[in-house]
C-alpha cells in the first residue's frame, strides 16, 4: 500500500521545539519531491517547505525562514521538518506531500511548495503551540 504517515506533531509553548517525520511505504522517495504543508483552522492550506529529490535544494516560506529545517534520510525513506522557536502563527495541522520529480529547478521547488500538486498526501500530524 502506497502512503506517507506524518508523526511528531504535539502541543508546545511558544519558543519550543519539534520535529516532524514523514515516512514513505509502499514507494521509494527516491525521484520524489516532498514537501510539507500545513493548514491552520479556518484558513487555507500554505505550503511551508520542500526538499528536492537529492537534497540539493530546499526551500522555505517566508514565515519560516531561518527557524524550520527540512531533511531527508534516504536509507529511512523518510523526509524530516526541524522545526524551532515555534510561534503561536505555527498551529496547524500539518501534512507532507510526495510529487514525482527527480530533477527540479529552485522555481520548480517554490512553485511545488506554492501550489502542493503532491500526487501523495499523508494524512497530517496536529501542531499546537500555546502558553
Amino acid at each position: 500500500q502506497v502512503q506517507l504517515v506524518e508523526s511528531g506533531g504535539g502541543s508546545v509553548q511558544p519558543g519550543d521545539s519539534l520535529t516532524l517525520s514523514c515516512v514513505a511505504s509502499g514507494f521509494t522517495l527516491d525521484g520524489y519531491i516532498v514537501g510539507w504543508f500545513r493548514q491552520a483552522p479556518g484558513k487555507e492550506r500554505e505550503g511551508v517547505s520542500a526538499i528536492s529529490s537529492g537534497s540539493s535544494i530546499t526551500v522555505y516560506s517566508d514565515s519560516v525562514k531561518g527557524r524550520f529545517t527540512i531533511s531527508r534520510d534516504y536509507l529511512k525513506n523518510t523526509v524530516y521538518l526541524q522545526m524551532n522557536s515555534l510561534h503561536s502563527e505555527d498551529t496547524g495541522i500539518y501534512y507532507c506531500a510526495a510529487a514525482k520529480m527527480a530533477s527540479v529547478s529552485r522555481p520548480q521547488a517554490t512553485d511545488f511548495m506554492t501550489n502542493g500538486r503532491g500526487s501523495y498526501w499523508g494524512q497530517g500530524t496536529q501542531v499546537t503551540v500555546s502558553p
